[in-house]
């Protein structure tokens, strides 16, 4: 790998977390609408989007014949149906909490990520644990415990972002779809749900004031297009470098997620979420530092080529 590329890989992979991490400032812009309408119109938009990036990149005739194998193929298709739903969920949840006061939460949830999938890697891909990943999923599980008896209650919008992303991740290590691909085809999956559920349930009050405003609308397409472009900038930058850049630089949009939470919207940081987010912190470092030592980082859980931040 030359210089120039790993500069390009850089760049792109931290302009990808940049983007994913600067999001909650875009949700809190559109407050005045439900969570669930918010979901609606980003999953149907995402689609749209979508269909026109693989019309620009040629590959439109690409995603015609993936679908079609995918549906002959159960073993394949059941994981795009499953990586659907969870990335649903994910997003859902993420703008819930932004949008009532949890941005600290979600950024402990997307801190908490990576050990997660290590987890994950364990029990459903039999792979094995070096001492330092031991070390940090304790650790990381030793904070958690802790928020929870000192807190009073458990994190479960952190939990719940970081095994739903975490699941998804696994789901998506059954198919083997391109970024673009892959988000045009899940994306495909749940828009007719979405499409039902803003003609059919949505808020009223709260729909008629999105859809009463040009602006409004545009910011609702716009969530569509912000889904797609960091994933895109992801997909180019992480195939440019080696896993443990990545690895790093995947740090930097809970950092900026907890630093607007902190500074911009004033969440309380309070003596239990410090320690909470010490041992996470410590634990991320331990893990950061043991992928030095893998001698085959292409066969590590976290290497999911399909993936993107909520």
């Amino acid at each position: 790998m030359n210089h120039s590329s790993q500069t390009k890989g850089i760049i792109y992979t931290a302009l990808s977390y940049l983007l994913w991490g600067l999001l909650p400032l875009y949700w809190k812009v559109l407050d005045q609408t439900a969570a669930l309408d918010i979901l609606a119109h980003r999953i149907i938009w995402s689609f749209v989007f979508m269909c026109g990036v693989l019309l620009v990149l040629r590959q439109w005739k690409n995603g015609v014949k993936a679908f079609r194998a995918l549906s002959g193929n159960r073993k394949e298709f059941v994981p795009l149906i499953l990586s659907s739903v969870l990335i649903s969920i994910n997003w859902y949840v993420y703008i819930w909490a932004v949008s009532n006061g949890y941005i600290l939460e979600a950024s402990l949830g997307y801190y908490i990520n990576p050990l997660v999938s290590i987890v994950l890697g364990i029990v459903f891909l039999k792979e094995k644990l070096t001492r330092m990943q031991g070390a940090a999923v304790l650790l990381a599980a030793f904070g958690v415990l802790i928020s929870a008896f000192q807190y009073g209650s458990v994190p479960y919008i952190a939990l719940i972002l970081a095994f739903s992303f975490g699941l998804y991740g696994l789901a998506k290590k059954r198919t083997s779809l391109s970024s673009a691909i892959g988000l045009t085809l899940e994306t495909m999956m749940v828009a007719p749900v979405a499409a039902i559920y803003l003609l059919f349930f949505s808020h009223p009050e709260k729909a008629q004031a999105a859809s009463g405003s040009i602006g409004m609308m545009v910011l609702l397409f716009l969530a569509g297009v912000l889904t797609a472009i960091p994933l895109l900038f992801f997909a180019e930058g992480a195939k440019k470098l080696p896993l443990y850049q990545v690895g790093i630089l995947q740090y930097i949009a809970p950092t900026i997620t907890l630093c607007l939470g902190v500074f911009v919207y004033h969440e309380p940081f309070n003596s239990s979420k410090v320690f909470t987010f010490t041992c996470i912190w410590a634990a991320l470092i331990l893990f950061t530092l043991s992928q030095f030592q893998w001698k085959k980082p292409e066969k590590v859980f976290l290497k999911r080529k399909n993936s993107f931040h909520p």
